[in-house]
C-alpha cells in the first residue's frame, strides 16, 4: 500500500503577495497560514509534501518555507509552467494567466504515483480535515470498481468574510454523503443575517442556506485523477482556446464533475465543522491573526509552532 502524500498548490503565491518575501505572517513568530496546514498534515500522518510552485520562485520558496519544513517531512517540488501543454499545442500570444487548478495538478505527473490530498497554500483547513483525508486515502486505494475519491466539505457560514465576496463551489450530496455535483458561485456575500449569491453584478440576489456544503479545494485522490486530467486536457484546449485564449482555466472540479456524470468515480464528502480562515482581503488579516492565537490559547497548537516538531511526528 502506497503512503498518501500531501500536494500543496502554491504557484500563485508570488503573484498574490508581490513576492514570497512579502508573505504576511499570521502570528508573532512569522508563521504563515501554510505552516499550520503542514503542522496538521504531519500530525495526521502525512510523511511527504509536494509543493507546486513557479520555477522562478523556487529559491525564495525554499528559503521561506521548504528548507525549514524539510527537517520535519520529506519535501519535493514540481513546477506549474504555461508551456506545459500537450504535443501540438502552444501558449497563445499574450497569455500570462496560469491554466488553472487542473493544470496545476498535472504538474505532479512523474512525481506523484499514489494517493494524495490537495490543498491551497493560503487557506486554513483545520485539524479534522487532514485526519479525514489521511484516513480515507490510507484505506481507499482499490479502483477495481471505479475511482474512489473524497472531498472535505465545509459549512458555508464558516467560510465567509466580513469584508467582501468570495467564490465557493456549492455542493449537492445524496443520502450517503456522496457528491452529486458542484455549482461554482463566484460572488457570495453575507447579506441580511445570512448568505446570498449574485450572477448579475449585484442587481439580484439569491439566498443560500447557511449550512450549505461548500468546497474549499481540499480533495483526496488516487493517481487515476492524473491520467484523467491528462487525457481530457486536449479537449478542453480545443473547446476553450477559440473562445477565451488568454483567460480560460482548466479547473479541477470541472473534471471531477465530468467523472461523476460518466459514472467513473464516486466522491465521498467528509464534512467538517471547523472554520476556514484566509486573507481574501487585507482587512481579513487582523481577524485571522486573532483566530490563530485563539487556537493556540485553546491548546490546539503550541505557542511556538515548530519547537515541538519532534513530538508531532
Amino acid at each position: 500500500m502506497k503512503e498518501p502524500v500531501l500536494v500543496v498548490m502554491a504557484a500563485g503565491m508570488g503573484s498574490r503577495y508581490g513576492g514570497l518575501k512579502q508573505i504576511d505572517p499570521v502570528d508573532k513568530d512569522g508563521h504563515i497560514i501554510m505552516d499550520f496546514s503542514l503542522y496538521d498534515a504531519v500530525r495526521a500522518g502525512f510523511k511527504k509534501v509536494v509543493f507546486i510552485i513557479k520555477r522562478e520562485n523556487e529559491a525564495d520558496f525554499r528559503r521561506a518555507v521548504g528548507d525549514r519544513i524539510s527537517r520535519i517531512i520529506e519535501v519535493a517540488y514540481v513546477f506549474q509552467e504555461l508551456s506545459n501543454l500537450p504535443e501540438g499545442y502552444s501558449v497563445p500570444e499574450g497569455r500570462v494567466k496560469p491554466w488553472g487548478t487542473g493544470h496545476a495538478i498535472l504538474s505532479c505527473v512523474g512525481t506523484v504515483d499514489g494517493p494524495f490530498a490537495v490543498i491551497n497554500a493560503d487557506d486554513y483547513y483545520g485539524i479534522r480535515a487532514f485526519k479525514m483525508a489521511y484516513g480515507f486515502l490510507s484505506a481507499e486505494q482499490d479502483e477495481t470498481k471505479g475511482y474512489r475519491y473524497m472531498m472535505v466539505g465545509y459549512e458555508l457560514q464558516n467560510t465567509l468574510t466580513e469584508n467582501g465576496h468570495v467564490a465557493r463551489g456549492v455542493c449537492t450530496t445524496d443520502e450517503n454523503g456522496l457528491l452529486q455535483g458542484i455549482c461554482e458561485r463566484t460572488r457570495i456575500e453575507k447579506r441580511d443575517g445570512g448568505a446570498a449569491f449574485t450572477e448579475d453584478d449585484g442587481q439580484t440576489w439569491t439566498a443560500l442556506p447557511a449550512d450549505s456544503t461548500v468546497s474549499m479545494n481540499m480533495w483526496g485522490f488516487t493517481a487515476s485523477i492524473l491520467t484523467e486530467l491528462s487525457s481530457r486536457f486536449p479537449a478542453f484546449l480545443d473547446a476553450n482556446l477559440r473562445e477565451n485564449p488568454l483567460k480560460c482555466e482548466y479547473f479541477l472540479p470541472f473534471v471531477v464533475d465530468e467523472l461523476l456524470e460518466e459514472g467513473k468515480a464516486v466522491v465521498k464528502v467528509e464534512k467538517t465543522p471547523d472554520k476556514w480562515y484566509g486573507v481574501t482581503y487585507k482587512e481579513d488579516k487582523p481577524a485571522v491573526v486573532a483566530a490563530i492565537q485563539g487556537l493556540k490559547d485553546a491548546g490546539l497548537y503550541p505557542q511556538k509552532l515548530w519547537e515541538q516538531a519532534r513530538q508531532v511526528q
